[in-house]
């Protein structure tokens, strides 16, 4: 279960993390990347960031080495903005849930396309 505090610090990783990602580091493997999410272990000591890029499947091994590469400067630009007795450590992952959410989406109008075929021939047969 998470707490409102561990829902609270997640929120301001994310958004602090975003903002140094976006301001002050100048790796173009980081560029076009978003934040979607971040969770925080109960005892705030392990972050999950969960990570997408707009250019997709294809960069992922790029976009998370410069993550890995830039990991100890977020980790330390955290700590000096965040009000916390213990800075947590960074733990990058691949965000599927866009590339899911597209293929699933996809699926539909397949589906769609399918269904109105099949009405536009039964409706022609009579």
């Amino acid at each position: 279960m998470t707490t409102r505090r561990q829902q609270r610090v997640a929120e301001q990783v994310r958004h602090e993390l975003s903002e140094l990602i976006e301001r002050e580091i100048n790796d173009p493997r980081l560029e076009l990347i978003s934040i979607t999410d971040a969770t925080v272990s109960s005892d705030l000591r392990e972050v999950n960031v969960y990570i997408s890029s707009l250019q997709g499947e294809a960069a992922r091994a790029e976009v998370l080495a410069g993550l890995e590469a830039a990991r100890g400067f977020l980790r330390r630009r955290l700590g000096e903005r965040l009000k916390l007795r213990v800075v947590p450590n960074l733990h990058f992952h691949w965000d599927k849930s866009l590339e899911t959410g597209d293929r699933i989406s996809r699926l539909i109008d397949q589906i769609e396309e399918a269904d109105a075929r099949q009405s536009d021939a039964a409706g022609r047969s009579l």
